[in-house]
């Protein structure tokens, strides 16, 4: 049926995959194998010119005193938020994928915290909700643990000052969920 709806001189000769459908999976899949846009993979003391090459310009850009902080997020559909920090001459000093679920004790301040400091942590949250038994607002962040599909909650006081954090399971592909 894939094939009679497409002219015999657009059709591949792989399966009656549509030629500009292939193209786009062999693109897609070389990207992925060659992790060219991974952010993750760019070693320490490349250069930032080097970063913007290979990445792009970056979804954020916090100046942080001598340091300045680009970061790559794959956010709302990914699960990935990366932090390249580069020197004053110009040099990756460090480079951490940042929706890791051990690295949140660590990082997340309650009361200490404001929303500045979420943002040149995590980037811009997925969503943005309110629940009545809190009179601030609640920030997420999609992130995996393992293959886990889970949920990072930040809680932001109506004077813009992190409260809390918890963790939760991404419930959006759980069959029983989807059921009820």
């Amino acid at each position: 049926p894939l094939q009679g709806a497409i002219p015999a001189a657009r059709r591949s000769r792989f399966r009656g995959i549509p030629e500009t459908g292939l193209g786009a999976l062999l693109l897609a899949a070389a990207l992925v194998l060659s992790g060219c846009a991974d952010p993750t993979r760019i070693p320490a003391g490349s250069s930032r010119a080097e970063v913007l090459q290979r990445l792009g310009e970056p979804t954020a850009l916090y100046p942080m005193g001598a340091i300045e902080r680009l970061q790559y997020s794959r956010a709302p559909a990914g699960t990935e938020v990366t932090n390249i920090d580069v020197d004053a001459g110009g040099k990756v000093v460090a480079v951490t994928q940042v929706l890791d679920e051990g690295r949140f004790a660590a990082d997340i301040r309650p009361a200490v915290w404001r929303e500045a400091d979420v943002l040149r942590t995590y980037g811009r949250p997925e969503q943005v909700t309110r629940v009545t038994s809190f009179g601030g607002v609640v920030w997420s962040w999609r992130y995996k643990r393992v293959n886990a599909p889970r949920l990072l909650y930040i809680y932001i006081d109506p004077q813009g000052v992190v409260e809390r954090y918890h963790v939760g399971d991404d419930l959006r592909y759980d069959d029983k969920a989807t059921r009820e």
